[in-house]
């Protein structure tokens, strides 16, 4: 996730299509197709590709950085659209995606609403405030980043098979308003992405996790 900057009134602006020519936010877009794909099947019940789609959603989110700072040549204004389009897919990504699994283990009851709505929203108040102030010290997040929330929920749901499905909804239920509840506290969270060896680890996991669950479709 990136600060929000502003740009000089002397610049202008290029088209808005031409800001896609940029491999950083290319990378943010494949995110959105694979945040895109885990709802779609959050929807139809196959939560095994929900899972694959959530986890490389962060994979991409975590790329899209670190390809963009090790760019020559980029532009201010490629940063600065590239920040904002990393904010707005984030609450897709991190928010209405949690919501719409957890809205989907529970049939799309109304008493899941109210957990929805709590997880998008503690997802846009969260990005605003990073969006606003930034990291704590310049190294520290405030409150749980919310990329962890997809990380987190990836793996609470492999626990799925040891409960009928109302029970899991359930747990899965706790586990989102606690997630929630981290977001928008005050604890100070590191920066993952920014370490090489953390990169190194999502990498595994993201293939782990992806052969797991491509095992559970066989």
């Amino acid at each position: 996730m990136t600060t929000e900057q502003s740009l000089p009134n002397k610049e202008q602006p290029g088209t808005i299509l031409s800001y896609v020519n940029d491999v950083p936010n290319l990378c943010s877009l494949a995110g959105l197709a694979c945040t895109l794909l885990a709802i779609y099947y959050s929807i139809l019940g196959v939560y095994a590709i929900t899972m694959i789609g959530m986890i490389w959603a962060v994979a991409f989110d975590w790329a899209d950085g670190i390809i963009a700072r090790s760019m020559e040549g980029r532009t201010k204004q490629q940063g600065v659209f590239g920040g904002q389009l990393d904010v707005l897919i984030d609450i897709v990504s991190y928010g209405v995606t949690p919501a719409i699994l957890l809205l989907s283990y529970g049939k799309f009851e109304p008493l899941f609403l109210v957990g929805a709505f709590l997880m998008i929203a503690g997802a846009a108040i969260r990005l605003s405030y990073f969006s606003t102030f930034g990291l704590a010290g310049g190294k520290h997040y405030t409150g749980l980043a919310l990329d962890n929330n997809s990380i987190i929920l990836v793996f609470i749901v492999l626990f799925s098979v040891f409960f009928n499905e109302e029970t899991f909804s359930f747990i899965l239920y706790a586990s989102c308003l606690t997630l929630t509840f981290l977001n928008v506290s005050q604890i100070k969270t590191p920066k993952l992405s920014g370490n090489p060896r953390n990169v190194y680890i999502l990498a595994g996991y993201t293939l782990g996790m992806t052969a797991i669950y491509g095992w559970k479709l066989l």
